[in-house]
């Protein structure tokens, strides 16, 4: 993704990487299952982040006992740490939202990306396991090649053209080697409060720029994380096993999302197309990032035009009526 600003011709992209909204939460169906305490204990890795904190008080809404896991928690690097803290904290799933999301960052040190996306995720895999629990592992669009002209359904050839998809499919795959009990979400151009993310920067760049210029070549879902959180907490209680796409429905690309967050908020800005060749970055960005979700036993997301509105009422960003 990519963006500029009009007047200074400054080129930026930042890399596209909470509290609930009542709405989002009204949600039956992501209740805890009702065991034993421990057996009603869930983990979120990550729980710091954009998604993850979200995830930890979605859970704790529906009756889950949550324990936050930030990155001081342990080192996920460290397979015999992982596997006695999970010990400890005898959880019935584990949530992972960690990740290295540098997509550029990943490209210039691909080995340090690849302990945490790819060594990381396949500790957290051996050390559920082993405590018989289940995992929930949040993935990437990436793991594509991404020059496709239909969604990629779930079981779609993997090819990942960077660093980053690299690190991310190892993660997948050795979720899947080393704990039978696993679900593996992918998720696209995720926004929400308590992070970073392409819309938020929009709406900072408006406040005093009339003009900018965003990438209008590269299609994907953008995924609100008050729609995403809900759908990780529900699959974390049921026995869907393999691979789930989870994303906003439809599809657009950066230059409309920034239409169409421009739009709702009633900012008045221009939004000029330019292409993804004009806008170069080290690490390289899929032209088509959209998946289908095509499984009946996974919630099915809102369309994204829906999660913006959501995001934008959440901020009090909305245009008056």
């Amino acid at each position: 993704m990519g963006f500029s600003q009009q007047r200074s011709v400054q080129r930026l992209g930042p890399n596209m990487v909470i509290r609930p909204n009542k709405n989002a939460l009204d949600r039956t169906d992501v209740d805890a299952p009702d065991r034993a305490d421990h057996r009603r204990r869930i983990v979120v890795v990550g729980a710091t982040g954009m998604l993850g904190h979200r995830v930890a008080d979605v859970a704790r809404v529906h009756g889950w006992d949550v324990v936050e896991a930030p990155r001081a928690a342990f080192d996920l690097t460290d397979l015999v740490g992982t596997t006695t803290w999970l010990e400890k904290t005898s959880p019935a799933v584990v949530v992972n939202c960690a990740a290295w999301t540098d997509v550029d960052g990943a490209e210039a040190d691909e080995a340090a990306a690849m302990a945490v996306n790819g060594e990381g995720a396949g500790n957290l895999a051996k050390g559920t396991a082993a405590i018989g629990a289940r995992i929930v592992h949040v993935s990437t669009d990436y793991v594509f090649r991404g020059d496709a002209s239909e969604p990629y359904r779930e079981d779609a050839p993997v090819d990942p053209q960077g660093a980053y998809g690299r690190t991310k499919l190892a993660g997948e795959r050795l979720v899947a080697e080393h704990n039978p009990d696993h679900l593996i979400c992918r998720t696209s151009w995720l926004f929400g409060e308590g992070g970073g993310n392409f819309v938020d920067t929009m709406l900072k760049l408006s406040a005093d720029r009339d003009e900018l210029s965003v990438v209008a070549d590269q299609q994907g879902c953008p995924t609100w994380t008050g729609h995403l959180a809900p759908a990780l907490v529900a699959v974390a209680a049921s026995d869907a096993r393999g691979v789930a796409h989870l994303c906003g429905s439809g599809r657009t690309t950066w230059h409309g999302l920034a239409q169409e967050t421009f739009a709702l908020a009633g900012t008045g800005t221009t939004v000029h197309p330019v292409t993804t060749d004009e806008f170069p970055r080290p690490a390289p960005r899929p032209a088509w990032s959209v998946m289908a979700s095509t499984r009946a036993d996974v919630p099915a997301l809102p369309a994204w035009q829906d999660g913006l509105h959501g995001h934008l009422a959440e901020a009090n960003r909305l245009a008056p009526a």
